[in-house]
């Protein structure tokens, strides 16, 4: 069935002046880095033995439990609960963290954000088939400039490996968890969908947390679960600040950036350092998501 986007979330959409989309693409950037710090402590936890169920579990719970009380979830407010969408949207993002909290058990964190981000792509194409979304040729072809640095980038990675094939699972509910943020940012405020997608994932996440045993904890690994929960949390709740004020084929290439701050944590985590091909990449994607700027704001 064809969905279209319902007149509240146009109204949202906030004229893009230059100053907007500098604003808008410095957001974007702050939010996937966040959500790359979270997944960095995630990494850290898996390589210390720790399930990558519990990590998402905790991540969740623990991030519900710390924002509950600044959320502002009022009695009205848990009509949202029972809203499809919702309870979509919440289900994509849980299986998409579980997902990749797997992959980067055995895979280079750079392999894993290259196959993950095959996510801006599932977001685009469902922005034009359920959100009524026409971007235009030149965007579109600027988005397939992003991708093609994404391959260059990791290149080497694409074996045929349980990783990589967790990381594009992840990615691909990411890209349909980005859809559905956006086709509800209009209708709820930031807050209220950011504790939404924790106390739901919480539930969801319960009964396999609940399974799997629970590590003796180091306050070294209890303070990479708190990063974990916060980085995720954070990033997640300024995604939907911006979603709130740009299409999603917009923010598709933008998300690439996220992209750049992986590469960034796995030279000062992991040690790991891009070749020339991952580098040729990183200026494609940076191309990409400046160009797609540049065709909005020319555009009007």
């Amino acid at each position: 069935m064809h969905v279209r986007a319902p007149h509240l979330l146009r109204k949202a959409t906030i004229p893009m002046t230059r100053s907007n989309l500098v604003h808008l693409a410095a957001l974007v950037f702050v939010a996937v880095s966040f959500v790359v710090i979270g997944d960095t402590a995630g990494k850290l936890l898996t390589s210390h033995g720790v399930h990558p169920f519990i990590v998402a579990w905790t991540r969740f719970g623990l991030a519900a439990a710390l924002l509950l009380p600044l959320s502002g979830l009022s009695r009205s407010g848990l009509r949202a609960f029972r809203d499809w969408r919702v309870l979509l949207r919440a289900g994509t993002i849980t299986a998409a963290i579980c997902c990749i909290l797997t992959a980067l058990r055995s895979e280079p964190i750079a392999n894993v954000f290259g196959a993950f981000f095959i996510g801006p792509v599932v977001s685009y194409i469902l922005a034009i088939a359920f959100l009524g979304e026409r971007p235009t040729r030149r965007r579109s072809l600027l988005l397939a400039l992003g991708f093609a640095g994404v391959m260059l980038v990791v290149k080497p990675g694409f074996g045929a490996t349980t990783g990589i094939f967790f990381a594009l699972a992840a990615g691909s509910f990411y890209g349909a968890y980005l859809a559905m943020t956006r086709l509800v940012a209009g209708a709820y405020p930031p807050r209220l969908l950011l504790i939404s997608q924790l106390l739901i994932g919480s539930v969801i996440l319960t009964p396999v947390g609940l399974s799997v045993p629970f590590p003796d904890l180091s306050p070294a690994l209890a303070g990479l679960i708190l990063l974990s929960a916060l980085g995720s949390a954070l990033g997640n709740f300024l995604l939907v600040l911006a979603n709130k004020s740009a299409e999603a084929s917009l923010i598709a290439p933008l998300v690439y950036t996220q992209l750049l701050s992986a590469t960034i944590a796995g030279v000062l985590v992991f040690g790991d350092w891009p070749d020339f091909y991952a580098l040729a990449g990183l200026i494609l994607i940076a191309a990409s998501g400046l160009g797609s700027l540049i065709a909005h704001h020319r555009a009007g």
